[in-house]
């Protein structure tokens, strides 16, 4: 491999860079839906180019607008490229604001491209006695190649010197114009010599030398013993006039009349400010950390010491003595509003201890306040239990604000040690949630660098990672304080940020207040309350799955006629479609044949072992997901304790984890039973209310529908009226398929299902799937309409609301790809009633635990909220009187134009109830 020269000057094919950036994955945009992987992919170049070299001298040359001298030459010149695609065009500036404020010279000369003004560069730099490397993926440039200058290909990682470029073209660098014009670009639309490819091209400039040459003795060729050499003299000579032609444009200009020398080009300091806002504007989070953290070289990707001061100033108190608390102390007491933030040993809420708690009552100062740090020379801190109890009467004061990052967990932290956490009135993750659920994600570190330009000090930066990770009792003082109180400051700091932004949104403002805090405290109480499991009943159940999945296992190395691994994708691509040479239906980004599920799916209709595959993938799937797992995750209090989220969905849903119970299948006899594992203890019951049909009830009251809003208004099954619609049949004569099938163009449409999907789905003609569609739409017209005018409004505000005012923002609704503004546009119909379901059920939530408080007894608790179901744990004996007020009260969350029907289930367990 060549040897890369030291210090040399670099030039950047920028518009090389540009179109390689652009056809190459990831293809990135951000929140406001606008491309941005072309512009990362160039700077992620360059910073590589960047770290590579060091160079003091550096150009990025680009192709000028407009025509150039080789179209005054040949009209038809690059004629037949396509024109540069829109989401191109729009990165192009991005691009050059970014390269000048990394501090690096960026030349464009109108009349040529940016190969002649390397070219001219180049030969400039070593006539001067410089060394020079051009960057770039364009062969062209091989002709400018000498002992002095050298390409280097950043994509492939490749360096080619003079040597170089004969092993790869067969020719040296004198002889890359000849091989050029004899070929022809297509491309480019160079003419060359008619039927010569690269293998006859070579045989003729290793035989005989370059075009003059051959031009010079024509005759000569035909003994050159290529095939076709015996008539290729005669075609040279018809075709000499384009064979000049192609040569002249293929030729790099090596006399471009430029301004810079080559002392202009040095790199210079870059703008620090400047790439701030840009990096931001585009969302490159990464690069804007590095930046903010290690300074202006982070820009470039330069290695330095120096460290930038951070964007958000502020000095903190370390309290260790009862003087310092005192201070603090009446500090909080007498803010209106203060920030806070509990430090802990463990991110499970049942398990964690209580470390220490920080303190913000102002944006430039904040207070670690430590309490249980045991490392090796820890100072004398104050008692913890003195300390909370101080504390206690402060927290649970409902008239003393609070504002936080996820108070939920910091509230159930504190319930372990008696305090009832009062007065939470901001939650900064909401805040942001509520203001836009799609921008970003909602943990401080991102919020902190996206509207604050500040870079926090990270957990495994003081911590460490991995097995080794302390736990931050044991983590020393003088890094555990500025990070406790950092977490403090900055919430403080991002609420007066995003407050006002969030009150600009009356709607969003009124979503936030009104749902999402009030919902903190129930959701955090449900948490830690917990639902019963049956552990033996799970073990047995894996016990059968395991035996399932062996007997599964079995048929199908029988079906395939030898044993293989069914989990293997390599081992089933061999056996589905080598061996038993299934119809390859897609392939994998690599070429291979996809052995994905929707595949599979494909495939079961015709064929046995894609029908077992999928079953033993599934039972799989549920005994490693819940039958093993379950069981494991019964914590102390004998209980399961998941973690609900109120800042992960884009449409307001929660969501949960450790266990997700949003996610256990209801259709199928195992996914049941695992249901049946959730029990009720002796004397109690298990209560599982949910919400009818509530979505397509959300879609007639948003369309007005008159043929919805009857169905409902008069308790009719929906689905039947839909089919009796669709199928044209009396309702009482509607068969069971033919409601299948009216089921399936319901639900379908309100989730932008195309005719495609439909008949994919009910396995029929796409055409009779586009018939049931087309039937719908005239039997409900109010539905088309409010889809059309949902799509309108979508594409006009780039957002969607539910009906109490969540903003559901579509980044990609006016994307040039018209695969992401399609998917865009089945979100925008959708998103309005799965937010506004998502609304109803938290707003249910805070009437419900009204509701429980108001018993004030141990009579009835909310266990669960998994989608638009809500399960409690009630004595026996009073199941049925708190069956009816809650099915009352939940039916009253909303008021539609269409009944709100609530339906309860009683039983021992989960699956009983529902």
């Amino acid at each position: 491999m060549a040897q890369l020269p030291e210090n040399p000057l670099v030039l950047v094919d920028g518009s090389s860079y540009l179109y390689r950036a652009f056809h190459a994955p990831p293809h990135l945009t951000n929140s406001k839906g606008e491309p941005t992987g072309a512009v990362y992919g160039v700077i992620n170049m360059l910073r590589s180019l960047i770290r590579q070299f060091n160079p003091g001298h550096l150009a990025v040359v680009f192709d000028a607008k407009g025509k150039t001298f080789r179209d005054d030459i040949y009209p038809e010149y690059k004629a037949q490229r396509p024109s540069m695609p829109d989401d191109l065009r729009c990165q192009i500036q991005p691009v050059h604001d970014i390269i000048r404020a990394m501090g690096l010279p960026l030349i464009m000369i109108e009349g040529v491209e940016a190969d002649d003004v390397i070219g001219t560069l180049a030969r400039q730099a070593e006539r001067a006695g410089h060394k020079v490397v051009i960057s770039t993926g364009d062969k062209d440039m091989a002709q400018l190649v000498t002992d002095n200058i050298t390409l280097i290909n950043t994509m492939t990682d490749t360096v080619m010197d003079p040597q170089g470029v004969i092993d790869k073209f067969g020719v040296g660098p004198e002889l890359i114009i000849d091989l050029l014009a004899m070929m022809g670009d297509k491309v480019d639309n160079i003419p060359g010599l008619p039927g010569v490819g690269e293998k006859t091209a070579l045989a003729m400039l290793q035989g005989i030398g370059g075009l003059d040459a051959i031009y010079g003795d024509p005759d000569a060729v035909a003994e050159l013993g290529f095939r076709g050499a015996k008539t290729m003299p005669k075609k040279l000579r018809e075709n000499e006039e384009a064979a000049r032609l192609s040569y002249l444009l293929a030729t790099i200009k090596l006399d471009v009349s430029l301004t810079e020398t080559i002392d202009d080009l040095k790199v210079i300091s870059a703008d620090k400010d400047a790439l701030i806002k840009l990096f931001g504007e585009m969302e490159f989070k990464r690069w804007l950390a590095e930046l903010l953290d290690g300074g202006a070289n982070a820009s470039t990707g330069n290695s330095g010491d120096n460290r930038a001061t951070e964007a958000t100033a502020f000095e903190h108190d370390t309290i260790l003595t009862q003087a310092q608390w005192d201070l603090w102390f009446d500090k909080l007491s007498q803010a209106e509003l203060f920030a806070f933030d509990t430090e802990t040993t463990s991110l499970n809420y049942m398990e964690a201890e209580l470390v220490g708690i920080s303190f913000a009552v102002d944006v430039d100062r904040g207070a670690y306040l430590p309490l249980t740090h045991d490392y090796d020379g820890a100072p004398q801190q104050l008692d913890r239990d003195q300390v909370l109890s101080r504390l206690k009467p402060l927290l649970e004061n409902p008239d003393k604000h609070k504002v936080g990052q996820n108070l939920k967990y910091d509230m159930s932290v504190l319930a372990r040690y008696g305090i009832e956490l009062k007065g939470i009135e901001f939650d900064t993750m909401l805040e942001s949630y509520c203001f836009n659920s799609t921008a970003s994600k909602h943990n401080m570190d991102d919020l902190a660098l996206k509207y604050l330009s500040h870079k926090t000090v990270h957990f495994e930066e003081i911590a460490g990672k991995g097995a080794k990770q302390k736990t931050f009792n044991q983590i020393e003082l003088e890094q555990a304080a500025p990070y406790a109180a950092e977490d403090a400051v900055i919430t403080l700091q991002l609420h007066r940020h995003l407050l006002p932004r969030l009150q600009q949104q009356p709607d969003c403002y009124r979503v936030f207040r009104d749902i999402e805090m009030p919902l903190v405290p129930i959701l955090s109480a449900i948490e830690r309350q917990g639902v019963l499991l049956d552990s033996d009943l799970l073990h047995q159940q894996s016990s059968e799955i395991g035996n399932l999945l062996d007997s599964l296992e079995q048929q199908a190395h029988e079906l395939a006629g030898e044993s293989f691994n069914l989990s293997s994708t390599k081992q089933l691509q061999r056996i589905l479609f080598e061996k038993l040479g299934y119809p390859v239906l897609k392939k994998t980004p690599k070429g291979a044949p996809s052995t994905a599920e929707e595949v599979l799916q494909d495939l079961a209709q015709d064929y046995e072992l894609p029908k077992l595959i999928l079953e033993h993938r599934s039972l799989a799937k549920l005994k490693s997901t819940y039958t093993d797992k379950l069981p494991l995750m019964v914590q102390n209090s004998g209980r399961v304790h998941t973690s609900y989220h109120q800042a992960v969905t884009a449409t307001g849903r929660l969501s949960s984890s450790d266990p997700n119970l949003q996610n256990i299948p209801i259709r199928s006899e195992q996914g049941r039973r695992i249901r049946q594992a959730f029990i009720a203890p002796k004397g109690y019951k298990l209560l599982a209310i949910d919400y009818s049909q509530i979505e397509l009830r959300i879609m007639a009251h948003l369309s007005q529908d008159s043929g919805l809003l009857d169905a409902f208004a008069h308790g009719k099954d929906v689905h039947r009226a839909t089919a009796a619609e669709v199928f044209g049949v009396a309702f009482d004569e509607v068969s069971s398929e033919q409601r299948r099938r009216a089921k399936a163009v319901n639900f379908g449409l309100i989730y932008g299902m195309s005719a495609f999907g439909l008949a994919k789905q009910l396995g029929i003609a796409r055409g009779e799937a586009q018939r049931y569609i087309d039937v719908y739409f005239d039997r409900y017209p109010g539905v088309k309409a409010y889809m059309e005018k949902t799509r309108k409004q979508a594409h006009e505000q780039q957002y969607v609301e539910t009906l109490f005012g969540r903003r559901l923002h579509l980044p990609d609704i006016n994307a040039r790809n018209k695969m992401r503004q399609q998917a865009a546009e089945r979100t925008a119909i959708n998103a309005p009633m799965q937010g506004t379901a998502a609304d109803i059920i938290k707003r249910a939530m805070i009437d419900v635990a009204g509701y429980l408080d108001a018993q004030c007894n141990d009579e009835i608790r909310m266990l669960m909220q998994v989608h638009d179901e809500l399960v409690f744990e009630v004595k026996e004996s009073v199941a049925d009187a708190h069956r009816n007020a809650l099915c009352d009260l939940m039916s009253t969350a909303a008021e539609l134009d269409v009944p709100l029907i609530a339906e309860a289930g009683v039983g021992d367990n989960w699956d009983q109830a529902h």
